[in-house]
């Protein structure tokens, strides 16, 4: 019996540049030995995560999500629930592609992306469960989180993830500490905590060092924590974790849980996943371990998560890393209050 593949894919994603090249697409499928055929998601809530669910309960083998990573984030929700579970593939066309960073995917080329499936290489990977919805890559909270619900769409697609920096670097002087309750496998962090993230892979928003230790497939979540409150000490650690230099900073917790319990104390703490809102804490977090099977460019991901090659800083990164650099920075005073 022929195996068949379904591509789900958002017709508006990259100037529709996947729209342009789906019979080309569907060709590389077709020769790796998938019947294939396409699916164009709608404007209608939920319409990936709905096909999805239909093409796998239709006994379909490979589910091919092409798209941003919100695209992605669907296809997994529309699955992840099931007993049988296909095989997933991705073509990246969206904004920061941190999923297909991960995975070594290209993300210029969308006939590129699809010939991964060529080379028959496939990782069962981790993904999150946050409440009763699932995650491909972050669950994270506190104010600098949320600045992914204000950039506007028309940004993101013209600058990349240089939009969420200037959105970012607009709401760093808003932010505050609030009182958290964060408990992770036997630990327990009661207090003052600027944000937080749960992280799947490498990628965060297009840096690729926030977690240089990643492993995609090992149970565990990465979790950071960020104590730093002033804008001043976020700055700094900012500019520390370009280089992944950041991960035995005092002013963070950095930790490898399967599960995770996040609890407001006095303010709304906002989660958000995968770069959407995702619902208000109290919210409980899980690690499925090697859920899905991924189609990836396993020789390119490296054994050891420190050979990672050293990212390319681009020009704006090393203009604010000079910025920062000229500031004064207090972290042994804010160490001392803390204490």
């Amino acid at each position: 019996m022929q195996k068949r593949a379904r591509v789900i894919y958002n017709p508006t994603s990259g100037r529709e540049v996947l729209k342009q090249n789906m019979i080309d697409i569907l060709n590389v499928f077709e020769e790796a030995g998938f019947e294939t055929s396409a699916y164009a998601t709608t404007p209608a809530p939920n319409s990936a995560r709905d096909e999805a669910r239909r093409a796998a309960k239709a006994g379909f083998d490979l589910v091919v999500a092409a798209g941003g990573d919100g695209t992605i984030n669907e296809v997994v929700n529309g699955i992840a629930d099931l007993h049988f579970r296909p095989m997933m593939a991705i073509i990246p066309a969206g904004t920061t592609n941190d999923y297909a960073r991960a995975l070594k995917i290209p993300r210029e080329d969308p006939v590129a992306a699809a010939k991964v499936v060529l080379k028959n290489q496939r990782i069962k990977m981790d993904i999150g469960k946050a409440g009763e919805n699932y995650f491909i890559n972050i669950a994270a909270g506190g104010l600098l989180t949320e600045l992914t619900y204000d950039v506007p769409s028309n940004m993101k697609s013209i600058f990349g993830y240089l939009a969420y920096l200037v959105k970012g670097a607009e709401l760093l002087p808003q932010i505050k500490p609030v009182d958290m309750d964060i408990e992770y496998d036997g630990e327990h962090f009661h207090g003052k905590a600027s944000m937080f993230f749960l992280v799947l892979t490498n990628s965060i928003g297009g840096f690729e060092q926030i977690v240089p230790d990643a492993s995609l497939d090992d149970g565990r979540f990465t979790l950071i924590i960020v104590k730093a409150s002033n804008l001043v000490s976020i700055l700094h650690l900012m500019v520390k974790a370009l280089n992944g230099n950041h991960i035995n900073d005092p002013r963070i917790i950095y930790s490898k849980p399967k599960r995770v319990k996040v609890t407001p104390v006095n303010d709304r703490v906002m989660v958000n996943i995968d770069g959407e809102y995702g619902g208000d804490a109290p919210m409980a977090f899980k690690n499925l371990h090697k859920h899905i099977e991924m189609f990836a460019n396993l020789d390119q991901i490296p054994d050891a998560a420190y050979n990672l090659p050293e990212p390319k800083v681009a020009k704006a990164e090393e203009n604010f890393v000079k910025q920062v650099g000229k500031l004064p920075d207090d972290d042994e005073e804010e160490l001392n209050q803390d204490k």
